[in-house]
């Protein structure tokens, strides 16, 4: 549907049978559709995905829902932002085509008991301080793709290690969809855009970007043969010293695998959780 002027309207849908109905009309047509599951509280790194599907796809469905079964019960399910309103009007704006609005209980129904898990990719870096994490991610996404059964699904990088898990688990599982990931969007100072950004308070969103400083610098030493034991402990202890603490962890891996690296002797990424107050921040930068 379309606005007077030509512009789509975007339509939002919060039932699994409404989602299948509407892609079914577009398959009908022999049109692509790009998929782009998010938690809502949109920033210009999710609005970028949904360009990017708008960009190799004929139709983008935006998923939005703050999914339970990723938060361990003492992290901030109750406090995650939300703001559907807000959402939605930024979807208007890019003329996305649906939005996919749906509530706990349409995605886990009474009695749901069926979880995915991806071994391997999963234990280490954040699955080590958050076990339950990727277990809600993979079954999560599992059942967005079954739903719209894209051609195409978008996620951002600076979520990498849920990038390589949902990778790996559509191609386990044979699903038929490509999984596309998007470059990192960032602030000016560099800082990767994070709908949990809006937790910091102004001194620590000031201190904020050396997380980013210190993952480029150490991947610059690592490029010019440093070890990333040295580096990673030269960028721990500037963190450190710019307010972050604890830090969950800095490391180097193998790009694909995840596998941790002493030198970077092949596509490598230096990836890194750290906390700055109540505020755990993510981010990852490619070696070379």
């Amino acid at each position: 549907m379309r606005t007077g002027d030509g512009a789509k309207t975007l339509e939002v849908v919060r039932d699994v049978a409404s989602l299948r109905a509407k892609v079914r009309e577009w398959r009908r047509q022999d049109e692509t559709v790009g998929l782009i599951p998010t938690m809502g509280a949109l920033h210009d790194g999710h609005l970028a995905l949904v360009k990017a599907a708008l960009d190799s796809c004929d139709h983008a469905v935006t998923t939005i829902f703050v999914n339970p079964t990723q938060f361990a019960p003492n992290e901030d399910f109750e406090a995650y932002p939300r703001d559907e309103a807000d959402d939605l009007s930024k979807l208007q704006a890019l003329s996305a085509d649906v939005a996919f609005v749906p509530p706990v209980e349409e995605m886990y129904a009474d009695g749901f008991s069926t979880s995915v898990a991806v071994s391997g990719l999963t234990e280490g870096l954040c699955g080590a301080t958050r076990p339950h994490f990727f277990g809600g991610v993979a079954t999560v996404v599992s059942k967005l793709l079954l739903q719209a059964l894209p051609d195409k699904a978008f996620f951002g990088e600076k979520d990498y290690q849920q990038l390589q898990v949902v990778t790996r688990m559509a191609r386990d599982l044979d699903i038929p969809v490509e999984i596309v990931g998007v470059p990192t969007v960032r602030e000016a100072d560099g800082l990767a855009m994070s709908s949990r950004n809006w937790y910091l308070s102004p001194e620590e969103r000031a201190a904020a970007p050396a997380l980013y400083k210190v993952l480029c610098d150490i991947a610059a030493k690592l490029s010019a043969g440093q070890t990333s034991a040295a580096a990673i402990a030269e960028g721990r202890t500037v963190l450190e010293a710019a307010g972050f603490g604890p830090i969950d962890y800095i490391e180097v891996c193998d790009a694909s695998s995840l596998e941790p690296l002493e030198t970077a002797d092949r596509p490598a990424r230096v990836l890194a959780a750290a906390h700055l107050g109540r505020t755990r921040l993510i981010d990852n930068v490619a070696v070379g």
